[in-house]
């Protein structure tokens, strides 16, 4: 059976991930950083409950040892993320503050490497190792600098600057450990806690290209960037 790692499951767009990987018969760890909300939604999903914050060695490890206990990781889904410039207005460059900047990339930078650094030992052990890291649309650097696009309307720096850099992470990644799939995926602008629910889409919608990607083969692409319709541009 496929062991598969969440990180941030507990609600939104890993939550939904997870009930469909679950469904799909893998045998699903329901990563949170809040222990109690983790085993909550782990419990509602028949999933495996694991305490793991990507901001903190210990519990990065710690989940890393309690995996490896129970038998490997073969799929990897770096979801966990903040978006603390979100808000009205969204705080755009004119106010950005290196406190800001420092906090995002803390979690969805620094945090996924914290995390891809632990648990590769395990995926390299893996027959079809997996990992998908979620990134955005905002990551785009095409997409941000080409007037009339959503993606150049929107002002905020510390996010987009942190999925960019999620996606220079995936390339890199790849192609030192080209026997897994590694890819970036863009769930579109999804209705969750992370942006105030103001998303234009549902989480099963924005969760279609995390499971997709989650479930690749061993013949599948690596290295790449997609949403549900396709490759995305740099």
């Amino acid at each position: 059976m496929t062991a598969t790692l969440i990180t941030g499951a507990n609600k939104g767009l890993g939550f939904e991930t997870a009930r469909r990987l679950v469904e799909a018969g893998h045998t699903v760890y329901v990563g949170s950083r809040d222990a109690e909300r983790g085993r909550r939604a782990a419990e509602e999903l028949g999933a495996r409950a694991i305490h793991l914050d990507v901001t903190d060695d210990w519990s990065v490890g710690a989940a890393a040892k309690t995996i490896e206990a129970d038998g490997g990781l073969d799929v990897l889904v770096n979801n966990a993320g903040i978006a603390p410039e979100w808000g009205d207005p969204v705080v755009g460059a004119g106010d950005l503050t290196a406190e800001l900047m420092r906090g995002t990339f803390e979690t969805n930078v620094i945090g996924m490497v914290r995390v891809l650094h632990a648990f590769l030992p395990l995926l390299r052990r893996s027959a079809a190792p997996v990992v998908v890291n979620v990134s955005s649309g905002l990551a785009s650097l095409s997409r941000v600098a080409t007037p009339g696009t959503a993606a150049h309307a929107y002002p905020g720096v510390a996010y987009p600057a942190s999925k960019a850099a999620v996606n220079m992470i995936t390339v890199q990644y790849a192609k030192a450990f080209p026997d897994l799939r590694i890819n970036a995926v863009e769930p579109g602008f999804t209705a969750t806690g992370l942006n105030g629910n103001s998303g234009r889409q549902t989480v099963e919608q924005g969760a279609e290209i995390i499971v997709r990607m989650a479930q690749v083969g061993a013949d599948g692409p690596t290295g790449g960037y997609f949403d549900i319709e396709g490759v995305l541009p740099w």
